[in-house]
């Protein structure tokens, strides 16, 4: 997609722009995050950074700031958790600060290059798993949430990457996206991703999900993912776990796509993630005009979490396609033979 975009690198003493999400999917705000660390680096002054323990002290404390803005993601503290790791080991043999701090600015930028490569990974992966058992000239229709296409990553998407990849296959019928409210992800992002790339697309509301799966063909339910727990357990746009619902009593394979940086082995289950609340404004306002009654009270969860056993496809990730019931089993390098599609 060719799209003039300008983004914006804010240095971490300033105001986050992230908490107001101009900036939103669980990669880009990786992404953003870390950009905004090289901006820093970049301008840093060499005085205020004599030894490589400063460095080291720099990146970490503004790495933990940036982390402050969205909690339930997790790709912001495995960004955090690589970079450190790369530095410490060329710290072992370089004392030189400017060449340690080039160095870091270089590793994070490649993360950039790995990030959207990991997409078209996702994609491939997807297509494989989704149109097993199908004849090559068939198509299938696929529901999605919330967007996790080039607007929410470094480039082609994970969810909407594996739609984006089987149009690009002639294999898509239609894509059907929910608007995502209270925030319209859906209505104002992947609508816009399907119309500009002119994908067969149909945009419908969160409540007509059932009846959609119900009374047209849908093939999967794909949806991305903000944190992975260690059982399974996913963090994800609210109404997610809905969708999810839904799938299962009809019988529709339920797809997580995903990269292996949102899985969080220190998170046993999903009720250990932290689920962010977002302002009242948001869901009683759009476009700054008030729907809502005045005075009535709100509840406003960015995420919800659907547990495992709603995962009947799997996950869709870089390496392969992997059940819930292997997540438990993974090792910290996720290194584990996929399911076979």
């Amino acid at each position: 997609m060719e799209v003039n975009m300008a983004a914006r690198f804010e240095c971490p003493e300033k105001k986050l722009v992230v908490p107001a999400i101009p900036v939103r999917g669980a990669p880009a705000i990786a992404m953003v995050g870390a950009m905004s660390l090289v901006v820093e680096l970049s301008n840093r002054e060499d005085s205020k950074l004599e030894s490589k323990e400063q460095l080291r002290d720099f990146i970490d404390r503004n790495f933990e700031y940036l982390k402050t803005a969205r909690k339930t993601a997790c790709n912001l503290e495995r960004a955090k958790s690589d970079v450190l790791k790369f530095f410490d080991e060329q710290a072992k043999n370089e004392d030189d600060v400017e060449k340690l701090r080039n160095a870091v600015i270089n590793e994070i930028e490649k993360m950039l290059i790995v990030d959207k490569e990991n997409n078209f990974k996702i994609g491939e992966h997807g297509t494989k798993a989704i149109l097993k058992g199908k004849d090559k000239d068939s198509t299938v229709s696929i529901l999605t949430h919330c967007n996790t296409g080039s607007l929410a990553t470094a480039g082609y998407g994970t969810a909407l990457g594996v739609i984006r990849k089987l149009h690009e296959m002639e294999q898509l019928e239609m894509a059907y996206c929910t608007e995502t409210r209270p925030y319209n992800q859906g209505s104002r992002l992947t609508a816009y991703e399907l119309v500009t790339e002119k994908i067969p697309g149909t945009l419908i509301t969160d409540s007509m999900v059932a009846a959609v799966i119900q009374q047209k063909k849908v093939d999967a339910v794909i949806v991305g993912a903000d944190r992975i727990a260690k059982n399974g357990d996913v963090a994800n746009k609210i109404g997610t776990l809905s969708l999810a619902v839904v799938a299962k009593y009809f019988g529709v394979p339920f797809y997580v796509a995903a990269p292996t940086s949102n899985f969080d082995f220190s998170m046993e289950k999903g009720e250990d993630i932290p689920i962010e609340v977002r302002p009242e404004h948001e869901l009683v306002a759009v476009a700054g005009i008030r729907i809502a009654a005045p005075g009535i009270d709100t509840w406003n969860p960015a995420f919800d979490v659907t547990p495992a056993e709603l995962i009947t496809g799997g996950f869709i990730t870089e390496k392969g396609v992997f059940m819930p019931s292997q997540v438990v089993t993974l090792d910290p390098e996720l290194q584990l033979k996929n399911e076979e599609y």
